[in-house]
């Protein structure tokens, strides 16, 4: 049976069987979009491509629609845009980075994952962004283990940003997820190590850190959802769902497609070194 520990609810092998089906799917459509990220291609059109491979390969339900009041299957942002940026019209153009966040339902439970995708050929920082943002992803991944806390994942994830001269956005969180979307714990992409809830097996969260090429500051414009640098720098995310099992995590959003030339994520026996970096 389902227990919670200060809020975080604390899900069974079962459950997190549940969980798992709907990262994978999840993660699925990502795949399915790679091919398609590509100069010319508007955001419509891989919202719309998300969309029917969600309803009609996947046979699950496409969850922003309607989230309070999203509009789209997916988010889209590109380049200065942190996260939330709405599908239109737009066309991507050779030299863009993309972010894709999806998230769907399946039998009740939310899978919930995005990737950044390069367009065409982009410059030195936009590529050196792009991969020092998988590397915090990875970096607070590898500190979920039984006995840890969020804070160091978050002091993991912000140690890598700033040693490569990067800011991580605060006001944008990991979260717990299963089925509910948005649930206990927030996952802080910054801290201070021992800090925060001690994580337990059966928690499940999502890691997904916000990082720009300049300041940290952002701005949510007009419409209520797209969230920019403040700098207009460029900003860049990855995310996974993870569950904390008695011996580490477990990643309920693995690629289908492969690594590519991203390092893995692997499990570490100890919370391994990663500077000495605090909040700033």
């Amino acid at each position: 049976m389902t227990g919670s520990k200060r809020g975080v609810t604390i899900k069974t092998a079962a459950e997190i069987d549940m969980a798992r089906r709907a990262g994978q799917l999840a993660a699925d459509v990502l795949r399915m979009i790679g091919e398609h990220v590509k100069p010319g291609v508007t955001t419509d059109e891989l919202d719309r491509l998300c969309h029917d491979h969600i309803v009609n390969e996947l046979k699950a339900i496409p969850a922003n629609i309607g989230y309070h009041g999203y509009p789209k299957t997916i988010c889209a942002s590109v380049n200065h845009v942190i996260c939330h940026g709405i599908p239109s019209d737009k066309k991507l153009k050779d030299g863009d980075i993309v972010n894709i966040d999806v998230a769907l339902i399946k039998d009740g439970w939310f899978g919930d994952t995005s990737r950044m995708y390069c367009v065409g050929e982009p410059g030195i920082l936009a590529k050196r962004l792009v991969r020092t943002t998988y590397e915090a992803m990875r970096a607070g991944i590898q500190q979920v283990r039984p006995g840890a806390t969020l804070g160091d994942v978050g002091h993991a994830i912000q140690s890598v940003a700033h040693a490569a001269g990067f800011s991580v956005v605060r006001e944008y969180c990991g979260h717990g997820i299963g089925q509910i979307y948005h649930d206990e714990p927030q996952v802080l992409h910054y801290g201070q190590r021992h800090t925060g809830l001690k994580l337990e097996p059966g928690m499940v969260f999502t890691v997904e850190p916000m990082i720009n090429a300049g300041k940290r500051e952002t701005k949510e414009l007009s419409d209520g959802w797209t969230v920019v640098t403040r700098d207009r720098s460029l900003s860049a995310q990855w995310e996974h769902m993870v569950a904390v099992t008695d011996t580490g995590f477990e990643i309920l959003t693995p690629w289908p497609d492969g690594l590519g030339d991203y390092a893995a994520i692997e499990q570490v026996s100890a919370a391994p070194a990663v500077g000495v970096f605090e909040p700033v």
